[in-house]
């Protein structure tokens, strides 16, 4: 339960910085939602012995990595020019 806790304290603090910036948009939102997921998991890893539940944590991380390139490959196919572009 400390890791949701965490999880969804970092997520809060997300959204209101950047509603407090005006900058919130959903990409961004994922963006650092996946930062804290990673930070929050390092941080409450525990050291002896490796949970079940932190096993299957391995697929969400890949899950939201996979977004990530998504959005990244997105964003680089916005800047690049049409005529860069080969289709």
């Amino acid at each position: 339960m400390r890791f949701v806790r965490w999880q969804l304290a970092w997520m809060l603090a997300a959204i209101l910085a950047l509603a407090a910036v005006g900058a919130f948009s959903y990409e961004l939102f994922f963006v650092l939602s996946l930062l804290g997921l990673l930070i929050v998991t390092e941080l409450t890893a525990p050291v002896a012995v490796t949970p079940d539940w932190r096993r299957r944590l391995r697929w969400l991380i890949l899950l939201g990595l996979t977004g990530f390139a998504v959005i990244i490959s997105r964003r680089v196919l916005e800047i690049l020019s049409p005529e860069v572009l080969p289709w």
